[in-house]
């Protein structure tokens, strides 16, 4: 075992496996200020902070979500927000049995000497930031590097500058008892078929453990997210069956068992693609020594947001449509969702948007 977790080694184990249980997965309500600012703007709701606090307590107080949730990230904004009625967020997710993350890094910037390719940034003060959050109730920290297909892209230079980045967020965020979700995007732009996404899944994420054995990461106390493996935004569309086939793969020849759980990014997928996907991963026959679960945005808020409006009359009706996603990707996880959760267009809305920042 690594002796450079010390004292959190045994807290890291026990909550990356928890957050791993199948039947249940992670709600990512990490969005910037920025970035919910667009989704707000989608249905004409003003970014303020009590706006931003009224749509995750809308989230975090659907009768029933919890049983489908075992962690939930949070912006530091919500991290220390009350709901209307004055009870911390951190309470509540925690009294629900669900731990609460904490989205660490401080977005992309251009690397120098590429095309365009970018590295995240945060690590400087990543210690201090780590222990005041784990402090305030987080227990997992999530930070997102991201790489792109191109004619020469991914360049090996931004492949090694990204695993190291996530190695280093990685062994910080264990020092401070939290959980890193080590989080390589390759984004879904482009044209490339699935071979492309695949071999380049593949060569990222084998850097990425490598650099993470470097450092001397406690594999056990951490989560992979990675994008599911499929062809480009602008190529042909395949079956849920071979995402699954070619993704469990990718997965076989890379990831080590001792990860406990793979919990997807939906990667601008429609809501019901990316459990349908998701769906057919867990019913996927050979060997699979993680559990295969999600940790979705846009792909458990998007009708949620739509049934909102940003109304107070259309709570039920908003909560009604989260807990239909949640109960959808909780039976994807065991390989059981019939797609009977499907709710109009909403859960079949594209929500790839190009070069996704957060």
């Amino acid at each position: 075992m690594s002796a450079y977790c010390g004292k959190y080694a045994e807290e890291l184990i026990k909550n990356a496996a928890y957050i791993g249980t199948p039947g249940k997965g992670i709600l990512a309500a990490d969005e910037s200020t920025g970035t919910i600012g667009k989704r707000l703007a989608s249905i004409n709701v003003e970014n303020v902070e009590s706006n931003r606090r009224a749509l995750r307590e809308l989230l975090f107080t659907t009768p029933g979500a919890f049983e489908c949730l075992s962690g939930v990230i949070l912006f530091e904004e919500t991290l220390y927000q009350n709901t209307a009625g004055g009870k911390p967020f951190v309470k509540i997710l925690s009294e629900g049995g669900v731990l609460p993350g904490i989205k660490v890094d401080k977005g992309t910037v251009e690397l120098a000497g590429t095309d365009g390719e970018t590295t995240t940034q945060g690590l400087d003060d990543l210690g201090k930031r780590c222990a005041k959050y784990y402090e305030a109730g987080a227990r997992f920290a999530k930070w997102r590097a991201v790489l792109k297909i191109g004619p020469t892209e991914p360049s090996q230079l931004a492949i090694s500058e990204n695993a190291n980045g996530l190695a280093r967020y990685a062994i910080i965020c264990q020092e401070n008892g939290l959980v890193p979700i080590v989080e390589p995007e390759i984004l879904v732009d482009g044209s490339h078929g699935i071979d492309i996404c695949a071999a380049v899944t593949e060569k990222v994420l084998a850097a990425v453990y490598k650099a993470l054995s470097d450092h001397h990461v406690l594999l056990e106390g951490t989560l992979l997210k990675p994008n599911m493996v499929t062809p480009g935004s602008e190529a042909q569309k395949v079956a849920p069956e071979v995402v699954a086939q070619y993704t469990v793969r990718a997965l076989q020849r890379t990831v080590p068992a001792a990860v406990p759980a793979i919990v997807f990014l939906s990667g601008g997928q429609s809501e019901e693609e990316a459990t349908l996907n998701l769906n057919a991963m867990n019913q996927l026959e050979g060997k699979k020594p993680w559990s295969l679960t999600f940790s979705f945005g846009r792909a458990l808020q998007q009708s949620t947001l739509k049934a909102w409006a940003g109304k107070e009359e259309n709570l039920d009706k908003a909560q009604a449509a989260f807990l239909s996603r949640c109960k959808a990707n909780s039976a994807a996880t065991l390989g059981t969702y019939k797609g009977d959760a499907a709710m109009g267009e909403a859960v079949s809305e594209s929500l790839h948007v190009k070069d996704y920042k957060y």
